[in-house]
């Protein structure tokens, strides 16, 4: 699983406890002057045969609940407005979660072992050698314009991800480890692998996501963002005003519709995601009742805002949910390029220069745990982190800066060869600049020089992927199995828009990447990992900051959720999939608004039992799908949803 920056996000992606990015003041919007009417879904009648839907989608989800019904709106803080929402072109978690919403993979990870299911793909095999993978599409599957999904679909995406020309360079890292893939048959697509690799087939099966040949041949790819006619997924692109909101709608025709291992998922007839440029104001609209689902990122909103009547009166919940979701790490990431980053001993010096638990205790609450693991969710249990825990230093970053070269002038500055220690932090959010002004004022005493420079998501995402800063604050999502290679392998320093931002280099880490490609057991490839993270934190490229192990969610109480209710590893993400208007609670808050009246109350705590999947852990093998025949004809029967 790639690692994704976060738009707080985060994003994401996020995915843990930030949303540290954003730029300039904007008034709330009133809804009226956004959406006119609501979306309206005709679903259709499948008349598929029952009978070719593969054996593991003929069985029920068991994170989903059966029950759920369709309908209503799910209107959701979508951070800052993304620049793309092609997220071959634009890796933020916002985007990603729209395009995954349009597109889909040839399989997707079973919800509770990840092992592979079918998707788009209905059957595969896999040769002894693991290096030939053929897929089979289910001939049930069509695009919104009813065109069957097809092998030159998969041949064209490809081409497209590889084309030098596009964009895509991040996703070129997983496909150049392929030849050009074989076309068996209208229906057949086939893999060949250059070298072994334990994610060659994820790579293909989960990490690829299929484009219309139809729609995209011909067409300027890198100029493909906001306009998505032709899809497969299960929603599509309604509505989208720039900076305002992006509106996904319900597709009625969906082509798995009638699968039993997609009820209860895909359940609102319209997702609208709402951007604004800063959280305080999309949380004061949420308040309001223009946003129905917020995540929180910032303590200060969780624990400070977050009160009042509305919460109270439980018309607004509360909840903080514990899964075993991967956790990613945020942190500032210092340009190695730049001449003054390149010496570790002026990197670790910065380091010893940020006052992290000063800014946990009084900026964020104490609500994080701070983060001394580029992989952090490997020390969440008892297992002791081997990592020097690096503690705020004044002394400490005096010497490292004397032994680097740096004496101070006569303004005060540290100075080397004539030139002054100075850098600059691009930033995106007013909301971290008080976390910034803390370290510029510790830092300022040993003779640093810094200051900040503010811009949007737009600016500051092409800033980073042509390496064009100093320092910045960046975070990162993570996956249950790691693969080091996008962020941390050299040959990726120098190429613009990859994941290495820092310019890291080290030939160790090189051979342990190398090492992890060709080992099929997780806990062997995680030891490998570990001894990747030491080796990267001692360069310390990025000065690294704080985490959070659960999930912390506001929202309207209008809405029903499954048993689990992020899943097993699931984000705030998991609630567009498989969360529910709830016609009676609905009309309960409705009636709670109108008559003053409290709520009964919900949990306001979730976590997994213990034993909970015991005997289910995550399966990296391989699971071979029986090859159905290839020419069936079977009487058709109507099946309803």
């Amino acid at each position: 699983m790639k690692q994704t920056k976060i738009t707080y996000i985060l994003i994401t992606i996020l995915l843990f406890s930030q949303a540290f990015f954003c730029k300039k003041t904007e008034k709330p919007l009133e809804e009226k002057e956004e959406i006119i009417e609501s979306y309206k879904v005709s679903d259709k009648t499948w008349d598929g045969d029952e009978k070719t839907i593969p054996e593991v989608m003929q069985k029920d989800n068991p994170i989903a609940n059966p029950q759920a019904t369709k309908g209503g709106s799910f209107r959701l803080y979508g951070h800052q407005y993304p620049k793309s929402l092609n997220y071959y072109l634009e890796q933020y978690s916002t985007t990603a979660r729209i395009f995954t919403s349009l597109f889909e993979t040839l399989t997707i990870n079973h919800p509770i072992t990840l092992e592979n299911i079918p998707h788009l793909a209905k059957a595969w095999k896999i040769s002894k050698d693991k290096k030939k993978f053929t897929f089979e599409i289910d001939q049930n599957a069509k695009w919104s314009d009813d065109k069957p999904i097809t092998a030159d679909d998969v041949l064209f995406t490809f081409k497209t991800i590889m084309d030098p020309k596009n964009n895509t360079p991040v996703f070129r890292i997983g496909l150049s480890r392929f030849e050009e893939p074989k076309k068996i048959d209208e229906f057949t697509v086939e893999f060949t692998a250059k070298k072994i690799h334990w994610d060659n087939f994820n790579t293909i099966a989960t990490g690829l996501m299929i484009l219309p040949k139809h729609y995209y041949e011909g067409k300027d790819f890198n100029k493909e963002n906001f306009e998505f006619p032709v899809v497969s997924g299960a929603y599509k692109l309604v509505d989208v005003k720039q900076n305002r909101y992006i509106r996904l709608g319900r597709r009625g025709d969906y082509w798995q519709r009638a699968y039993p291992f997609a009820k209860g998922r895909n359940n609102f007839d319209e997702v609208i995601y709402k951007f604004y440029n800063e959280e305080g104001i999309a949380f004061q609209s949420f308040v309001k009742g223009d946003i129905d689902f917020f995540p929180v990122y910032r303590a200060a909103t969780w624990i400070d805002q977050a009160k009042g009547e509305k919460f109270d009166k439980n018309l607004i919940l509360k909840q903080r949910i514990f899964n075993q979701k991967p956790i990613g790490f945020q942190g500032w990431a210092m340009n190695m390029r730049r001449e003054i980053f390149k010496d570790k001993k002026v990197r670790k010096a910065l380091a010893y220069l940020v006052n992290r638990k000063l800014m946990i205790e009084k900026l964020a609450f104490n609500q994080y745990s701070p983060t001394n693991s580029y992989y952090p969710d490997y020390y969440l249990g008892n297992e002791t982190n081997p990592n020097e825990e690096i503690d705020f230093n004044v002394e400490k970053a005096k010497e490292l800066f004397k032994e680097a070269g740096y004496i101070q002038n006569a303004k005060g500055i540290l100075e080397k060869d004539g030139k002054e220690f100075s850098f600059t932090i691009l930033d995106r959010d007013k909301s971290t600049e008080k976390y910034f002004t803390v370290f510029m004022e510790d830092a300022k005493k040993v003779g640093v020089k810094a200051n900040i420079e503010t811009t949007d998501l737009a600016g500051f995402s092409k800033r980073i992927d042509e390496f064009d800063f100093d320092l910045a604050w960046t975070a990162w999502g993570s996956g249950v199995f790691k693969d080091p290679e996008g962020m941390w392998y050299s040959k990726y320093a120098d190429q613009k828009m990859q994941q290495n931002i820092t310019g890291f280099k080290n030939k160790k880490v090189d051979e342990l990447i190398e090492k992890q490609k060709s080992e099929f057991s997780k806990s062997k490839r995680d030891m490998i990992v570990k001894e990747i993270d030491k080796i990267i934190y001692a360069e310390h490229p990025y000065i690294l900051l704080w985490h959070l192990d659960n999930t912390r969610l506001l929202y309207w109480n209008k809405f029903s959720t499954p048993e689990i209710p992020l899943g097993r590893y699931g984000t705030e993400d998991f609630a567009t999939d498989y969360w529910w208007f709830d016609k009676t609670k609905s009309e309960n808050l409705s009636k709670a608004i109108k008559e003053n009246l409290t709520l009964n109350p919900e949990i306001t705590e979730f976590k997994i039992p213990p034993d909970a999947f015991k005997s289910e852990e995550p399966k990296q093998e391989i699971k071979k799908e029986k090859q159905s025949p290839k020419k069936e004809t079977k009487k058709k029967k109507k099946v309803k949803k």
